[in-house]
């Protein structure tokens, strides 16, 4: 009952105004309300401790910053994601199935992720396992090896990853998009990574090494440790483990995206049943923690295209067109996609739902929200993250994502101040900015053939422009 009462009270402070975290020189209200201590040493490894008050757990999260964005090298794609795989092979001193046999003896949870930016893995555990975990943790990020294979085998089982996300519509549908979005930068492939560069994997294991060697350095990785811990003695252990670690000096050179050409149109023909997708996508920001641009997209894509919104009331609640429709604007290190996605129940109304969809954007550009509106989304957007910070994994695994891309963990205070600067003006200016033909890409997937239509794509400007010579002007309204 403690942590649970210690919880409650952070989060009435939080909305309060009145909780303070540590080591932040910028003042002002916390959304992350627990104290940490940070460290680097020596080789460039940073250390965040974060102790709380849910008793025994302890959670190891290891973000590396290097995700498919690193996958310069034509050929060579996905292979951010296959390290996640081959750091599971174990060492010379630890083998995969020794490892894993320790950690399950220790009722340890493990898993790993990889996304755009960055690769985690993560390991939540009893405090009494801390100095275990730990050593078995720097060994493999440090002297990882596996036989040439070991190496076959994984990229087998990687294809075969592939080719089962493949039998997903959705997923195929996104990988359309991305390829289809982009033309330079490195977010034209999925973290899977193309399918010819998957199907060549077995050949790459001298590369496989170099990339290891690249990427797997101490400046490209950041230990938060949260939990029933002391911070004097995860240092201690962290320096005892991880010290040795020698850091690297390479630095990959991801090519700028050049400016969108819209808008763009692809479609994927399903091979067996499914209801149709159609998905309205913008190029948008990057992510920041000064500027307010994608921090205004979080707040108007809840909004517009939540559960609450009218659009959502109107094409899945009240017509029944639409049985899925959602908002994907992900916060990406550089400039990515504001997708939103709707599965519709019939074909014939597939270029219904989409002209719906661009109605909804392009009255972001021309019709202020209300300003209750806004202030209610604000909130409950601080209100859920702070809320769902209610044990020690949920806490580490919070910093995960801003620590990968600043390595600082103030970021996270930083961003969601940005909210509060967000004002019904900001939304008009950078949904004009962001939401225009130009910037547009459309994709729809479907196992029957589309009803014919004028344009594929549809026009957000047009749209605007009506809307615009409809309204009453200002000068004339007066005068009457």
């Amino acid at each position: 009952m403690k942590q649970v009462a210690l919880s409650v009270v952070a989060l009435i402070l939080f909305i309060a105004g009145g909780v303070m975290a540590a080591n932040d020189d910028t003042g002002g209200t916390k959304i992350f309300p627990y104290k940490y201590v940070m460290k680097d040493l020596p080789n460039g490894l940073r250390v965040i401790v974060v102790p709380t008050d849910y008793p025994n757990i302890v959670s190891l999260q290891i973000p590396v910053q290097t995700g498919s964005r690193n996958e310069v090298e034509p050929g060579k794609s996905g292979f951010a994601h296959f390290f996640e795989h081959m750091m599971f092979r174990g060492t010379e001193r630890f083998p995969s199935e020794k490892y894993t046999e320790i950690l399950k003896n220790a009722g340890a949870d493990q898993n790993a992720y990889t996304s755009d930016d960055l690769t985690n893995y993560h390991i939540t555990f009893s405090k009494d396992d801390l100095e275990t975990v730990l050593m078995l943790e720097a060994d493999r990020f440090q002297n990882l090896k596996y036989s040439k294979e070991d190496f076959k085998t994984e990229a087998k089982a990687v294809l075969g990853e592939y080719n089962k996300n493949s039998a997903n519509p959705l997923n195929k549908l996104f990988e359309v998009q991305r390829d289809a979005a982009f033309t330079k930068h490195t977010y034209k492939h999925t973290t899977m990574g193309f399918l010819k560069d998957i199907e060549d994997m077995p050949n790459q294991y001298d590369y496989s090494l170099k990339f290891f060697r690249r990427y797997y350095r101490p400046e490209n990785a950041v230990i938060i440790v949260a939990g029933d811990v002391n911070p004097d003695q995860v240092f201690k252990l962290v320096e005892k483990y991880w010290g040795s670690w020698k850091p690297g000096h390479y630095r990959a050179e991801i090519p700028q995206e050049p400016p969108a050409k819209g808008p763009v149109y692809r479609h994927v023909e399903w091979k067996s049943p499914t209801l149709p997708w159609i998905t309205v996508a913008f190029h948008g920001p990057a992510f920041s923690e000064s500027k307010n641009d994608m921090a205004t997209m979080d707040v108007l894509s809840q909004i517009a295209f939540s559960s609450s919104s009218p659009l959502y009331q109107k094409l899945v609640v009240k017509e029944q067109k639409v049985d899925q429709l959602w908002p994907y604007f992900p916060d990406r290190k550089d400039p990515y996609l504001l997708t939103v996605a709707a599965r519709v129940k019939n074909i014939k109304d597939i270029w219904y739902v989409r002209d719906e969809i661009l109605k909804t954007f392009a009255q972001l550009r021309t019709d202020p929200v209300s300003g209750k509106r806004l202030a209610d989304i604000k909130s409950n957007l601080k209100y859920s993250f702070a809320n769902s910070l209610d044990n020690s994994e949920a806490i580490a695994s919070a910093l995960v994502g801003y620590v990968a891309r600043t390595r600082d963990p103030e970021t996270i205070n930083r961003v969601y101040r940005l909210y509060d600067t967000i004002t019904t003006d900001d939304i008009l200016a950078k949904a004009n900015e962001y939401f225009t033909d130009q910037n547009m890409v459309v994709v729809s997937l479907a196992s029957e053939p589309l009803p014919e239509v004028a344009s594929k794509t549809g026009s957000i400007d047009e749209i605007v422009r009506k809307a615009q010579q409809a309204a009453p002007k200002i000068a004339t309204v007066l005068k009457k």
